[in-house]
């Protein structure tokens, strides 16, 4: 079944597809949502216990806030490439499609790591070591045959990654960015292949590494605002370092010397 202009104006209570912020069609036997490549505002919507199977119709949706695709027949995870170019997608749910497979672990950390954006996945919070570790061990995300990246914005991963560039991001490009930040950039060794055993075996230590590039990388995602709010967050960080640091000194100066006994 296709969804219409007509069904969603009347779902939606609206006059024009562009003032439709909120839609829900849960349940409605859709397997055509081509509609939405008219509804750039759309920022919620429910699309679970449908029969679709295709994403692309969603690659020009860059409002969309929350996803809801829960009981569909999205086949393989590689329909995720359609929603990259959506920067303000924080919540999605995908459970209980046939591209979820039998691993949830490694499903999980596939999607993560496709779209490191999100701040919830299948109604469960994503934590910043899950991110971290889908950065490192996540599948990549293949963008399917006659897939959008035609239509894709700036926002769209380089076309010059490789199988071992580290975070699915190429180092040029994350070089790019340490040295707007005023940053020294990577050298090659810093971009090891995640498929070597030495790196499987120095995982630990290299996720604070991963971390600090996948919080480089999305930064300039970020409007001012929400770049205000990092600077206010790192600067209390800064201070209570600051804090522990002076207090640490204080002790040590006003420690007395032990006598030395002949």
């Amino acid at each position: 079944m296709k969804l219409t202009r007509k069904q969603v104006l009347a779902k939606a209570k609206a006059s024009d597809l562009e003032s439709v912020k909120k839609l829900n069609c849960w349940g409605c036997s859709l397997t055509d949502i081509s509609i939405f490549t008219q509804m750039a505002n759309i920022e919620v919507l429910t699309l679970s216990v449908n029969n679709i199977s295709s994403l692309s119709s969603l690659a020009g949706c860059l409002s969309l806030c929350e996803l809801y695709l829960r009981k569909n027949n999205i086949p393989t995870l590689s329909e995720l490439s359609h929603l990259r170019p959506l920067t303000r997608l924080r919540v999605l749910w995908l459970a209980e499609n046939p591209c979820c497979g039998t691993d949830s672990s490694q499903y999980r950390l596939t999607v993560l790591r496709c779209l490191p954006r999100l701040q919830k996945l299948d109604n469960q919070v994503v934590t910043e070591d899950e991110l971290a570790l889908a950065l490192m061990e996540g599948e990549e995300v293949t963008t399917p045959p006659g897939g959008v990246q035609n239509q894709l914005s700036t926002n769209v991963l380089p076309d010059a990654e490789t199988e071992n560039d580290s975070l699915n991001y190429s180092m040029e490009e994350t070089n790019k960015i340490r040295e707007e930040l005023g940053m020294k950039p990577f050298s090659r060794d810093k971009f090891p292949s995640l498929s070597s055993p030495s790196t499987r075996e120095n995982k630990p230590s290299m996720k604070k590494t991963h971390t600090l590039d996948a919080v480089l990388l999305l930064l300039k995602d970020l409007d001012e605002e929400e770049l205000l709010v990092v600077h206010t967050a790192t600067q209390n960080r800064l201070q209570t370092y600051t804090m522990g640091s002076e207090m640490l000194l204080d002790s040590l100066k006003t420690r007395k010397t032990p006598e030395i006994q002949h």
